[in-house]
């Protein structure tokens, strides 16, 4: 294939690398008086490299001898990606502003620009070896972005502990990628398939085993979730909705492209794995947040439970299961940036952050508007109905249904009632309890044009984008089978 093809296959990589590297050069320069033009310059990079994504880069198929793989899927999952890096872009400067008493500085934009790089491969990667670049690429940037405020104790920690348990993580990923490749002699997904179709030896299941537990800590799932609260408590609250948003699409993309690519003649094997950390993930996120005094903590918790959700429909190995998973993910994310925003709005009346779940009391007198976001966004993420989080939870039940997986789907029901009770919990704070001191108010319109853009998305609104949120979903996981 002529190589100007395969570079056009890439184009949204190469427009946020480029953009990045530009902007680099310009905050250097620059310094703290270019952090404006640095971040909205970025947010127009992140559309350039949406509008990238029309033509080779979403239908061009294999590129680099197989390394990178310009698909539907890819597409789908990297279009939330963007979406999700530019919101997080523009609700920061605000953020560090009344925070830290300081502007925000222009390496943060930078930061997001190269992740989404990293991330545009890892759902993009044909090949272990480019799968691993892109997820260090992320996580690179990630550790420096949960500690991002520096004369913050909570945010160095949180950077601390992201970047050892990440390491510890990737480790064990490069231990399953060398057994993966000793005993298939390739790293290429399509390699490796015929490999596993050839018969599953106990160095074969062995290397499934550890590339699925280094997956699991990507997207926080039980038992290797342990990071999370900590570093959603401590990061700023800009970067906390990144983590809980784009890394995670990324994560399950990839998740998702392992798991039907390179290990899809291996289903049964992984398929129990799968159901395991689906089902610890629903259970634990639904427990352990019911005693959170903390709202960001008891998102983080939030963000296990769901994803426990979306592995359901992973589970399935089927082409309904990843329609199911990438339609869950995209209402998921909506419904997370939307509570991070309000997270965003919860400021005492010196503008200081607050994030105790008791300061939510009597919101409904105080702040109307803003404690019903709240609220459709709390039932929205424990799928009532007529939110379009239910919808969203009954596509993974469907398809986990459809593949035969009856029992999983009834527990996931069942378990999904857990969940429900520190939802409501706090829509009865902001309802029923007696008024705390109210939140200074709202500053920003695009902050509150963020939120009622989001629920007006989780309403039953939503429903009507089902049709074109049902059939992009389904033509990017037909591209894989």
């Amino acid at each position: 294939m002529d190589y100007s093809a395969q570079l056009a296959m890439a184009l949204p990589e190469l427009v946020l690398t480029g953009g990045a590297l530009i902007l680099m050069l310009v905050a250097a320069w620059g310094g703290q008086a270019s952090t404006r033009a640095v971040s909205w310059t970025s947010i127009a990079v992140l559309g350039g490299a949406a509008i990238a994504l029309i033509g080779p880069a979403s239908s061009g198929g294999e590129a680099f001898y197989g390394l990178y793989r310009a698909d539907a899927f890819g597409a789908f999952a990297k279009l939330l990606i963007y979406i999700a890096a530019a919101v997080a872009i523009v609700i920061a400067p605000r953020f560090f502003e009344q925070t830290s008493g300081d502007d925000l500085r222009p390496e943060y934009p930078v930061l997001i620009l190269l992740s989404a790089v990293g991330m545009g491969m890892m759902v993009s990667s044909g090949d272990l070896l480019s799968l691993y670049v892109g997820l260090e690429l992320q996580s690179l940037a990630a550790y420096v972005l949960a500690s991002f405020m520096r004369q913050d104790a909570r945010s160095a920690e949180a950077g601390l502990k992201y970047f050892v348990l990440g390491a510890l993580a990737s480790g064990i990923l490069l231990y399953g990628v060398s057994l993966v490749y000793g005993f298939t002699g390739t790293t290429l997904y399509t390699g490796i398939a015929a490999a596993y179709a050839g018969g599953t030896s106990t160095g074969l299941l062995f290397g499934l085993v550890f590339v699925f537990a280094g997956l699991a800590f990507k997207i926080s799932a039980v038992p290797f979730h342990m990071w999370t609260p900590d570093v959603y408590e401590g990061a700023p609250t800009p970067v906390t909705a990144f983590f809980a948003s784009a890394p995670k699409v990324a994560a399950i993309g990839l998740a998702i492209r392992v798991a039907i690519e390179a290990m899809g003649p291996a289903t049964s094997d992984w398929r129990q794995i799968v159901i395991f950390a689906s089902l610890a993930s629903i259970v634990l996120g639904a427990v352990a947040a019911i005693g959170q005094t903390n709202i960001k903590r008891l998102l983080a918790y939030s963000s296990i439970n769901n994803i426990g959700f979306a592995l359901i429909g992973l589970a399935a190995g089927t082409q309904q299961g990843v329609a199911a998973v990438l339609m869950y993910m995209t209402i998921y994310v909506a419904m997370t940036l939307g509570s991070f925003l309000v997270v965003l709005q919860m400021r005492g009346a010196d503008g200081q952050p607050v994030e105790t779940v008791a300061s939510l009391s009597g919101m409904s007198s105080t702040r109307p508007g803003l404690a019903l976001a709240l609220a459709m966004f709390m039932f929205s993420l424990a799928g009532i109905p007529p939110l379009f989080g239910f919808y969203a939870k009954f596509a993974v039940f469907e398809a986990a249904v459809s593949a035969g997986l009856f029992p999983l789907a009834v527990v996931g029901i069942a378990a999904s009632v857990i969940g429900a009770y520190y939802y409501l919990r706090v829509i009865k704070t902001m309802y029923f309890d007696d008024p705390a001191p109210a939140f200074a108010p709202a500053g920003s319109m695009v902050e509150s044009g963020l939120i009622g853009l989001t629920a007006a998305f989780i309403s039953p609104l939503g429903y009507l984008a089902i049709p074109l949120l049902g059939g992009w979903s389904l033509n990017a996981a037909r591209a894989l089978f």
